[in-house]
């Protein structure tokens, strides 16, 4: 099967609107960490911090059944498979699956779930796995985003449409799957890249604890914190980039090298909280006190805005991983014949000192 990359171009201040408005403006154009310290979801805090989709681009791409070549069905009778990427030791993962389990509970839809552990190979036969078992609809968030082929042939050679959410697959949008439903990675890191700017007032040494390699999050999130910091602070300088997986052990690990390679560093941008937070212990291991070492995050965890309220973290940007209402609105609405987005953004807020205390309840 032939693969071209489809990308989106970037939103220039996008307008947010509610759910059910984006979905009409689209027809018409993880174990919980040891340490957690979440609240009680049912909250009206956690109530209030569901996804926000950008307004879509004048002129975006939309995908219709027709297109697709795929077959009206009534999502209440359709079985949802859903294939997680990681083992459920991430907030993000967590809450992200929890989401999608709700939505369905709360829709009454024959949900089917696996997840891969974070091995590639799983995933594929996860997938390939579910469409054995009846699945009529897929929801992926996938591991990497090539290698995707032999889940393509075999959706298509049934006709189930597939949903991709947080991470893109390399593939062809409205042929090989529906919409890709994210943030804008780019947009994360140049937030990020401002909130280190201001940290450090945009002049020392910095490091990048990568997210994990093979994907568009890690790629996007990097050249958008980059590209920033070259524009705006050519006096902060990035010396160090390691990958850290997106886990918290790892994270720690990288930045205990760090502190002996590098022990001027100034500032470190991990890609997601688990990292920065295994950052913050190798910190408090090393005898380093809470803003000797300015730490910016991206997710939106509690532990992480908790950090903010503690000192050592000093911002966090989010990504919120609550898919579920989006993912199968996008379903229901493409099912009944109408126009859905190829790709649909959504507006992430972030935590600082002004507001980690009084926000920490929308933190996953």
């Amino acid at each position: 099967m032939q693969r071209t990359t489809h990308r989106r171009r970037l939103l220039t201040r996008p307008v947010i609107v509610s759910l059910a408005a984006a979905v009409a403006l689209t027809a018409t154009s993880c174990a919980k960490s040891e340490d957690d310290a979440s609240s009680d979801p049912t909250s009206s805090a956690a109530a209030d911090a569901g996804q926000k989709v950008a307004a879509p681009e004048p002129g975006g791409k939309t995908c219709t059944i027709d297109a697709y070549d795929a077959e009206k069905l009534d999502l209440k009778n359709a079985t949802v498979g859903f294939s997680q990427s990681e083992k459920e030791a991430n907030p993000f993962r967590i809450a992200e699956t929890q989401s999608i389990k709700d939505e369905a509970e709360k829709r009454g839809v024959k949900l089917l779930t696996a997840n891969a552990q974070s091995q590639f190979s799983k995933q594929i036969s996860d997938v390939q796995d579910l469409l054995a078992k009846g699945a009529d609809l897929l929801v992926i968030a996938p591991l990497n985003s090539d290698g995707w082929d032999p889940v393509l042939r075999a959706a298509a050679a049934k006709k189930v449409p597939i949903v991709t959410i947080d991470r893109k697959i390399n593939a062809r949008a409205c042929k090989d799957y529906v919409s890709f439903i994210a943030s804008d990675f780019v947009e994360q890191g140049r937030r990020a890249a401002d909130r280190m700017i201001e940290a450090t007032g945009g002049k020392g040494e910095v490091a990048i604890l990568l997210g994990a390699a093979g994907n568009n999050v890690t790629t996007e999130r990097t050249k958008g914190f980059k590209d920033r910091v070259a524009e705006k602070a050519p006096d902060l300088k990035v010396v160090f980039e390691q990958t850290g997986d997106f886990a918290r052990e790892k994270g720690q690990q990288v930045t205990e090298q760090l502190i002996q390679s590098k022990p001027g560093i100034k500032g470190i941008y991990a890609e997601n909280d688990e990292m920065g937070l295994g950052a913050v212990a190798a910190l408090k291991g090393a005898g380093k006190k809470p803003g000797d070492v300015r730490i910016i995050t991206v997710d939106g965890t509690r532990n992480a805005v908790q950090g903010i309220v503690d000192g050592w973290i000093s911002g966090v940007i989010e990504s919120n991983p609550r898919f579920g209402p989006l993912a199968f609105q996008t379903l229901d609405t493409f099912t009944k014949g109408e126009a859905v987005a190829q790709d649909i953004v959504i507006e992430d807020g972030a935590y600082s000192a002004d507001n980690a205390k009084s926000e920490i309840g929308k933190a996953y």
